[in-house]
């Protein structure tokens, strides 16, 4: 039986793709909000949702995975500034802004933050 496939592809590689969204969720963890297009912003809430889920639980397993898809300073930010407050969150961790389309290619844009 044929499954469908979770996520868009960007008309990227599996590679790049990967990398644009392992650069998106570090800028989103360092300042906390930035400015995309509305369907990166949908992919990136999961994957950031998915890490402060991660760094909740803080033990060394759930550390290691978050080291090796974020970089050092990020992980440790993660682990001891963004996930305490969050502790009591069940999920829910970033919003997401509907702006208007961009002026150059009409692409729909969002800002998405996270949640204080």
């Amino acid at each position: 039986m044929n499954k469908k496939n979770k996520g868009r592809k960007f008309s990227m590689k599996i590679g790049p793709r990967r990398l644009l969204f392992k650069s998106l969720v570090n800028n989103l963890l360092l300042h906390e909000k930035i400015k995309t297009t509305e369907a990166k912003a949908k992919e990136l809430r999961s994957l950031a949702e998915q890490m402060i889920t991660k760094a909740k639980k803080g033990d060394l397993s759930n550390r290691r995975l978050l080291a090796a898809s974020l970089t050092p300073k990020m992980t440790k930010k993660i682990i001891e500034e963004i996930a305490p407050l969050y502790k009591d969150r069940q999920g829910g961790y970033t919003r997401i802004i509907k702006l208007g389309p961009r002026n150059s290619d009409g692409a729909r844009m969002a800002i998405i933050e996270l949640v204080k």
